[in-house]
C-alpha cells in the first residue's frame, strides 16, 4: 500500500461521526477561542467569514463546504479530511495540519504562511495562490492536482513531493529544500531555482530550466 492510500484509509468515516446541524458554522465571534471539535462532519457547512481561530479540529470532514474569507489562525487539524471544500481568502496563518488529506478542493488565496503540515496529502482540485513562506512540511504529498503562485521561500522541508501536479509560477529561496522532490510535476515560470539545494529534479527538467537556472547565476551561454 501506498503512503498515500495508507493516508487516506486512515480518514474519519461518517458513521462514526455526528452531523454539524447547523448549514452556517456559528463561531464568528473573536472570543471563540481554543474551542474543541471532535468526530463531527460538516456537510455543505457555509463557513464564510467564520472566526475559527486557535480552534481544534479532531477526526472531522468538511463536505462541500465554503470556505471564504474564513480566519483559521492558528488552528489546528489533525485525522481529518477536506473533501470538495472550496473558498477563496482562506487563512491558515501559522496553523497545524497533521493526518489530513485535502480532496479535490478550488481553493484561491491561501494564507498559510509559518503553519506546520505533517503527513497531509492534496489530491486533486486546485489551489491558486498558495503562501507557504516560512512553513514547516514534513511528509507532505501533492498529487494530481494544479498549483499556481505557490510560494515556499523560507521553508523547511522534510519530505515534499508532488506527482502528476502542474506547477504555475513557484517560488523558493532561503529555505532548507533537501527534502523537496520536483521530478514528478510540470514546472512553468519558476522563480528561485537557485536556491534549490538538495531538491530532487528530473534529468529533463534540468535540460528545460537550463536557460532559467544559467539567467539567475548570471551565467552567459554562448551559442
Amino acid at each position: 500500500m501506498s503512503v498515500v492510500a495508507a493516508r487516506l484509509a486512515r480518514m474519519p468515516f461518517d458513521a462514526d461521526q455526528t452531523l454539524h446541524p447547523d448549514p452556517v458554522f456559528a463561531a464568528r465571534s473573536m472570543t471563540h477561542h481554543d474551542t474543541h471539535h471532535d468526530g463531527v462532519r460538516f456537510e455543505g457547512t457555509d463557513f464564510s467569514a467564520a472566526h475559527a481561530e486557535s480552534h481544534t479540529f479532531l477526526e472531522c470532514t468538511l463536505r462541500g463546504a465554503s470556505l471564504a474569507d474564513v480566519h483559521l489562525e492558528g488552528s489546528r487539524w489533525s485525522e481529518c479530511a477536506w473533501e470538495r471544500v472550496q473558498g477563496v481568502g482562506v487563512s491558515l496563518v501559522e496553523a497545524s495540519l497533521a493526518d489530513m488529506v485535502l480532496d479535490g478542493c478550488r481553493l484561491a488565496a491561501v494564507s498559510a504562511w509559518g503553519s506546520t503540515w505533517r503527513d497531509v496529502t492534496v489530491r486533486g482540485g486546485k489551489v491558486d495562490l498558495l503562501n507557504l513562506r516560512g512553513a514547516r512540511l514534513k511528509d507532505v504529498a501533492f498529487v494530481d492536482c494544479v498549483v499556481t503562485e505557490l510560494d515556499l521561500a523560507e521553508a523547511r522541508v522534510d519530505g515534499l513531493t508532488f506527482e502528476g501536479c502542474t506547477l504555475v509560477g513557484p517560488t523558493f529561496g532561503r529555505g532548507t529544500y533537501a527534502g523537496l522532490d520536483l521530478s514528478g510535476a510540470t514546472l512553468r515560470s519558476p522563480r528561485g531555482l537557485a536556491a534549490l539545494r538538495g531538491a530532487t529534479l528530473s534529468r529533463a527538467q534540468v535540460i528545460d530550466l537550463a536557460d532559467a537556472l544559467a539567467a539567475e547565476l548570471g551565467i552567459l551561454i554562448a551559442d
